[in-house]
């Protein structure tokens, strides 16, 4: 059993966890570095423990400041949230050390999804359909380009080790290989401490797609159905939703059975998300697997009447998933609301926030951290909220997000509520009829002369 959890995060996922915790029965741990001293988790929580000053490396990422807080607070898990810890293989084994439950899967896992050529193969030896490309690192240019003229430009260099677009180039012919390809080695390096790249091939005009999952650890695995998350800039997402607007019943179960298929073969524990690039043909691949509760997740517990959350701490006290089919009804859309500014490149906005009024109303949900009052650190991630809505088709929802944004007022730092309200009166997003390099050539039109 588990009687008090410790989260290990800050912000938004940290109040979110607490919640359900509490409405669980279960106490609860915030962690803070000096910066953090007065934001909401941990005003929430029954415990707070300070870990440090404000640079992350000096606190969220301190496994020994986290398991001391653990030990000296008597929580016997830790829940680490998105970011940060949440899918470092060494945390969970250090937590399986010291009798604390990490509510994730095991270090074995994590490295083994972690690593992108490993879970490539894992995934192929599922039958789960992936990218063509090189079975594991390339060495050489020299290898490079001769696996580029195989299976044909343009072709992708994508690193090992990490994520969120670091250690990615794309190729598009012979010419530019030998560059980019040293380039995507040289940021990996920089990046991640590895600079170790394979190669795949690039797909064209790709919708990102993703499936929740939920495995128990025993052999069960279920899914959630899917959200698409080709509303992106450099890689990070900004606009989530359930279900997508080009997945059929039966797509859904193909790619659902897939990615269980995957799952399985890991023996998965916790909640993940399985990530594919669809084409135009409608044919899928696998990308990558995301150990950990996603950003994105509250657009999923809206089709499903599920919280995902809940979920992860029932599998960690050692419950089995009976298996079953997780219906989805209605439409959930989520826009991330970052404190950025969408006319500078979505440059970083931190700051005091010195108005906040949140929107309200039937189907509207905020998941948020912020209020009038609070100062936005430059230390950590941007994000302000997610505003999360739900109805019951597509454009309804899309219409109840207009709503939503107009209401939204954050007064003191720029924010990314201009791109959404823009974003969602575009025909094209209206349609269905995008990708995954949809903003790149989206006319973001000054605030003034939408007035």
């Amino acid at each position: 059993m588990i009687n008090k959890v410790l989260i290990a995060n800050r912000g938004e996922i940290a109040l979110r966890v607490i919640r359900t915790c509490h409405e669980m029965g279960l106490k609860t741990v915030a962690v803070y570095s000096t910066a953090d001293r007065d934001a909401l988790h941990v005003r929430f929580a029954d415990e707070a423990v300070c870990i440090g000053p404000p640079a992350s490396k000096e606190s969220y990422l301190r496994p020994d400041r986290l398991i001391a807080a653990a030990e000296v607070t008597g929580a016997d898990a830790i829940h680490p949230g998105y970011g940060f810890l949440s899918e470092n293989a060494e945390f969970s084994d250090i937590c399986a050390d010291h009798n604390i439950k990490f509510i994730g899967p095991t270090g074995h896992t994590i490295s083994l999804m972690g690593d992108k050529s490993l879970a490539k193969t894992t995934m192929t030896k599922a039958n789960v359909p992936t990218v063509p490309g090189s079975k594991g690192i390339v060495q050489s240019v020299d290898e490079g380009m001769a696996l580029a003229r195989e299976i044909g430009y343009p072709v992708l260099a994508k690193a090992k080790a990490g994520g969120g677009g670091k250690g990615m180039r794309i190729i598009h012919e012979p010419s530019e290989f030998e560059k980019n390809f040293v380039s995507a080695q040289t940021e990996a390096a920089a990046a991640f401490g590895n600079g170790d790249v394979y190669l795949e091939k690039f797909i064209l005009k790709p919708r990102h797609v993703e499936i929740q999952l939920l495995g128990d650890g025993k052999g069960t695995v279920i899914h959630f159905g899917e959200r698409e998350c080709s509303i992106q800039r450099r890689h990070q997402k900004l606009v989530e939703e359930s279900p997508s607007p080009i997945i059929t019943p039966e797509l859904r179960e193909k790619m659902g059975q897939a990615a269980i298929r995957g799952a399985e073969a890991v023996n998965y524990e916790g909640a993940g998300t399985v990530e594919f690039l669809v084409d135009a043909d409608m044919n899928f691949y696998f990308i990558e697997m995301n150990t950990r509760i996603q950003v994105e997740h509250p657009v999923t517990e809206e089709v499903t009447d599920c919280d995902l959350i809940e979920y992860q701490v029932r599998v960690a006290m050692g419950e089995t998933i009976r298996k079953r089919s997780i219906p989805m009804e209605g439409h959930s859309i989520e826009c991330r609301i970052n404190a950025e500014d969408p006319y500078k490149n979505f440059s970083p906005s931190p700051g005091m926030i010195t108005t906040f009024h949140p929107p309200g109303g039937h189907g509207v949900r905020l998941d948020t951290h912020a209020y009038a009052g609070y100062y936005i650190p430059p230390y950590y991630d941007s994000m302000i909220g997610k505003l999360i809505v739900r109805s019951r088709t597509r454009e309804l929802a899309i219409n109840k997000m207009k709503r939503a944004l107009n209401e939204f007022v954050i007064e003191g730092v720029k924010t990314t509520i201009p791109f959404h309200k823009q974003l969602m009166d575009n025909p094209d997003f209206q349609a269905g009829n995008f990708d995954t390099h949809f903003l790149d050539s989206f006319d973001l039109k000054p605030e003034k002369e939408l007035n």
